[in-house]
């Protein structure tokens, strides 16, 4: 049942996320007003995001599940009425709170639910879940607002996040650990007090980098290729999506047997070299290939750092960890999008696309960094976190 409900809301999400940059675009707000959009939305996802462990442990998981597809899903019918920027950026900051909701609630009631030894599977399977979404509905918006026009693009939007509210019911109320958590307790601070947690900082600001590029890439490739042909951006997106959840799911069962802190230089390395690809923006090859290479990076990166988090920290702190994950998340997108419409301009597509790869390849550091240190501590299982920290303050 939380896959289903997943699904239904990442649909929501990824149909409309080269959409509406576009519509603002075309609306006359240009480059800018693209960046706005989709920095406004992960704006108000990572507000939500920090609130979001409080309301599980007030509401439960069902209700914030039901609250947070409501909030996805509704507001994108005012999209299809009114186009002015300052409608779209108040749309999108619901819609974003929506999506903080929804996507911190589903991490952490996964890694609740599933076996430690098994977690990192478990995690690439609700990649693999969450990841459909995007394989169909990212190449679909783009493909579809010329068909139909933004309007039914919209309502289909809106629609998928409602259809999956009544799912919510058979969700768990409340933690099936519950006896366990009352027993336990993490370090104190909400969600940014997680990062003084041993070993979390580094992953988180690891994927933050990756995602930032996913940010970039996402939001103006439809733009950047527009003036070429238009089924270039459909399929690079569909190629991107097809390779990040097969790439999640294979680094979990990797992950499981070997250890994700190997993952992480891999997984930013190709991410870099897919974005480098794409400053041959007018090669509809190159386009392709890069975002394939890029999905595959980030699809290792999704996995790796995720199921890290959770090995460090107590059952307690599943939330809190989820949050800060989702937090490097949508941070690194908004912020992305909004500086990348800034430097379009100016830059030119080709030339931003190279600053964003070489920015991508300083995350090469604190990956080789995290691997040797939880290589020195000989980390396995739920003992990740004490191992870390030791070696930790022995490095410091």
């Amino acid at each position: 049942m939380l896959l289903i409900a997943s699904v239904g809301a990442l649909g929501s999400f990824y149909l409309l996320l080269p959409v509406v940059p576009l519509y603002v675009a075309t609306a006359g707000a240009g480059s800018i007003g693209a960046g706005l959009a989709t920095g406004t939305m992960m704006l108000a996802t990572v507000l939500a995001e920090l609130v979001v462990p409080r309301l599980l442990d007030r509401f439960g998981y069902r209700a914030v599940m039901a609250l947070g597809l409501v909030l996805l899903g509704a507001p994108a019918l005012v999209l299809a009425v009114w186009s002015a920027l300052p409608v779209v950026l108040a749309v999108c900051l619901v819609r974003g709170a929506g999506l903080g909701i929804v996507v911190v609630t589903g991490a952490a009631l996964i890694a609740e639910l599933t076996p430690p030894e098994r977690r990192g599977e478990g995690l690439g399977i609700y990649g693999i879940a969450v990841g459909i979404p995007s394989i169909v509905c990212l190449p679909l918006g783009v493909w579809l607002v010329g068909e139909v026009g933004y309007e039914p693009v919209f309502v289909a939007g809106a629609l998928l996040g409602l259809l999956a509210v009544p799912v919510t019911r058979d969700l768990p109320v409340r933690s099936t650990h519950a006896e366990e958590l009352a027993a336990e307790s993490g370090p104190a601070g909400g969600v940014l007090g997680a990062l003084r947690i041993p070993g979390l900082a580094a992953p988180a600001v690891i994927f933050a980098a990756v995602t930032l590029a996913a940010g970039v890439v996402l939001t103006f490739l439809p733009l950047a290729v527009r003036s070429g042909s238009a089924g270039v951006a459909a399929i690079a997106l569909l190629v991107q999506s097809l390779t990040s959840p097969l790439a999640r799911w294979g680094a979990g069962r990797y992950g499981d047997r070997h250890g994700s802190t190997r993952l992480l230089v891999p997984a930013v390395l190709i991410s870099a070299l897919g974005v480098a690809l794409l400053v041959a923006i007018h090669r509809p090859l190159a386009v392709v290939a890069g975002m394939g290479l890029f999905g595959i990076g980030f699809g290792i990166a999704q996995n790796a750092t995720l199921v890290l988090m959770f090995e460090r920290v107590d059952r307690a702190d599943y939330g809190r960890a989820s949050a800060l994950w989702n937090l490097a998340y949508d941070a690194g997108v908004g912020v992305g999008a909004v500086g990348f419409g800034l430097l379009a301009g100016p830059l030119g597509y080709s030339a931003g696309f190279g600053l964003v790869a070489g920015v991508l390849a300083l995350a090469l550091g604190p990956s080789w960094l995290d691997h040797r240190r939880a290589t020195r501590a000989g980390r396995t299982g739920s003992s990740a976190g004490r191992a870390y920290a030791s070696t930790s303050e022995e490095t410091a």
